[in-house]
Order: C-alpha cells, then sequence, then structure tokens
C-alpha cells in the first residue's frame, strides 16, 4: 500500500451489536477491526470513521446511545468521522473531500453491515478512482432468509475481488496480512 492510505471503518456502532441480534462472528470480527486500527495507527494511517444515521430506526438516531461508535473501536480524539445515511459511505458526505485532502490514493475497509455498506462503498470507491483492500475478515452482517452470513461473507469477498475495472482494483486480505 502506498503513503496515501486511509482506513476505513464503517458502520460498526453499539446498534449493530445488540444482544438480541448479534451479527455473525461479532467478537472475531471486532478483533480483526481493532486490529487493524492498532497498525494504521502505529503507522500514522489515517483512520476515517463512518457513522451511519436513520431518522425512523430508533437506536440509529443521531446521538441515541446505539449510533455511536462500538467501544472496542471507538475513534481517538483527533480521528475522523464522517455521518452518512446511504449505503454509499460517499453519497451526500465529505469523504471524497476529506480523503484528497489527505492524498489519499487506496483505502483500507472494514465495518458492517458486508452486503449493504461494505460493498457499495467499495464499489463506489474503485469507480473513484481509489485501490481498495477490503479487510476479509474485518466484516460481518446477518443470516438472511436465502443465506447464511457465512455465505454472504465469502461471496462478497470474492466477488469484489473479480470487480473488472481498467485501472483500479479491488483486494480481499485478512487483517493478519494487511501492512500499512
Amino acid at each position: 500500500m502506498s503513503n496515501g492510505t486511509a482506513l476505513l471503518v464503517i458502520d460498526v456502532q453499539v446498534a449493530m451489536f445488540e444482544d438480541d441480534h448479534l451479527p455473525y462472528r461479532h467478537e472475531e470480527v471486532l478483533g480483526s477491526i481493532r486490529a487493524v486500527i492498532e497498525k494504521a495507527r502505529a503507522a500514522r494511517t489515517p483512520v476515517i470513521y463512518v457513522q451511519h444515521e436513520e431518522t425512523t430506526y430508533e437506536p440509529m438516531k443521531r446521538d441515541a446511545p446505539g449510533w455511536q461508535i462500538h467501544p472496542a473501536v471507538a475513534p481517538l480524539p483527533g480521528e475522523r468521522t464522517i455521518n452518512k445515511k446511504a449505503s454509499d459511505s460517499f453519497y451526500g458526505t465529505p469523504l471524497r473531500s476529506e480523503l484528497d485532502a489527505l492524498g489519499v490514493t487506496d483505502l483500507v475497509v472494514a465495518g458492517l453491515q458486508t452486503e449493504l455498506c461494505v460493498d457499495t462503498t467499495c464499489r463506489r470507491a474503485i469507480s473513484l478512482d481509489y485501490d481498495v483492500t477490503l479487510v476479509a475478515d474485518g466484516h460481518t452482517t446477518w443470516d438472511n432468509d436465502r443465506l447464511t452470513a457465512a455465505q454472504v461473507i465469502a461471496h462478497t469477498n470474492a466477488a469484489l475481488s473479480e470487480l473488472a475495472h481498467p485501472t483500479h482494483r479491488i483486494v480481499a486480505k485478512s487483517a493478519e496480512e494487511i501492512a500499512f
């Protein structure tokens, strides 16, 4: 990865980890995300948190307890937080201008929800001329009516790595493999 790298931590918020509806491998995923954050901080790589905000779902309303970043991966003073209202972390947010101001050309992406915000942000990022490393064991979701969470995660890791783009790519790597 280049010196122009940033880590995006997407929607790792308290409401996503409710006891009665925990995401797949939640403890392992939080550990992987925490490990990548620690590597980024040690390398002085910017860590940018993306925080989803809902207008109708009470736990994810701005300033609600569930809206807060999960304490296991909470930002340090001075680390940026970008608020969003769409699955695409770039849509209607200052994310791109923040990245441009930092000279970022490469993104490392982790967080929730695999098939929604993580997938959408990765796809949009290569269209905006960023190379992307997806933390393969640093994103998660829940089972749905058709697929298990494990299937969704495996599919996303494989599919995003196979996207066709003439100049940019998405590569899935484990937290252990990632170096800044």
